[in-house]
C-alpha cells in the first residue's frame, strides 16, 4: 500500500513484523507541459537531474548523480540520465542497497535540478516515490504540486533514526543548473 506524502511528512521504513528495507530505489519522474503552437501542440524536452547527497553528520561524505553513476562505497547507484522527460512512470532512478550503505553514513538527501534552466513552471506531473526493490512494491509517492520560477527541488530524504531508516518528504524549491549550485539549500536538510 503507497503512502502519499505531504510536505514535511516521515515515514518509518521498517517491515510490517520486524525488520528493515534492505534495497530501495528512488524514482523521480516528470512530464514537459505540452504547448500549444500554430501547427498544434507539442511537448518541449525537460532534462532534469536526479541526484543523491550523501552525508556523515553534517558533512558531504560523497554523491551520486549522472556524472558520478556510483557511490564510492558501491552502496548507491543511478541509473542513468534522462535527457528529455519522455516515457511514463520514473524517469531516473536511484537504487540503494541499505544494508551496505555505511554505519557513518546518517542521511541520503535527494534532489531535482534542470541542467538546462528551465524552471519548474515548464514541468508537469513531478514525482518521487521510494519503492521496496525486492518485491517492487510502491512504499511512498511525493507528488509535486504548483510550478514555480525555480530549477531545483531538494526532494527528500532518507536518514537514519536509532537502528531503523526514516523517509522524509521535504519539497524544498531552489535555484540551480546541478546539486552542486543546490549545496547550501541541500545541506539545510541534512
Amino acid at each position: 500500500m503507497t503512502v502519499s506524502l505531504q510536505k514535511g511528512q516521515r515515514i518509518s521504513l521498517s517491515k510490517p513484523g520486524g525488520g528493515g528495507l534492505t534495497l530501495v530505489r528512488m524514482g523521480l519522474g516528470w512530464d514537459a507541459i505540452k504547448k500549444k503552437g500554430f501547427f498544434g501542440s507539442r511537448e518541449q524536452d525537460i532534462d532534469l537531474d536526479a541526484s543523491v547527497v550523501v552525508f556523515a553528520d553534517q558533512q558531504v561524505a560523497d554523491v551520486v548523480y549522472f556524472g558520478q553513476l556510483t557511490s564510492r562505497d558501491g552502496s548507491i547507484r543511478h541509473t542513468g540520465d534522462n535527457l528529455t522527460g519522455a516515457g511514463d512512470g520514473d524517469d531516473e532512478s536511484i537504487i540503494v542497497d541499505l544494508s551496505r550503505v555505511p554505519v557513518h553514513v546518517t542521511s541520503l538527501v535527494f534532489t531535482v535540478s534542470s541542467f538546462q534552466g528551465q524552471n519548474f513552471n515548464q514541468v508537469q506531473n513531478a514525482f518521487c516515490r521510494l519503492v521496496d526493490e525486492t518485491s517492487g512494491t510502491e512504499l511512498a509517492r511525493y507528488t509535486l504540486t504548483g510550478g514555480g520560477a525555480h530549477t531545483g527541488m531538494v526532494m527528500a530524504r532518507l536518514y537514519r533514526h536509532g537502528q531503523e531508516w526514516k523517509l522524509g518528504a521535504i519539497g524544498e524549491p531552489s535555484q540551480g543548473r546541478t546539486f552542486q549550485d543546490m549545496l547550501p539549500a541541500i545541506a539545510a536538510h541534512a
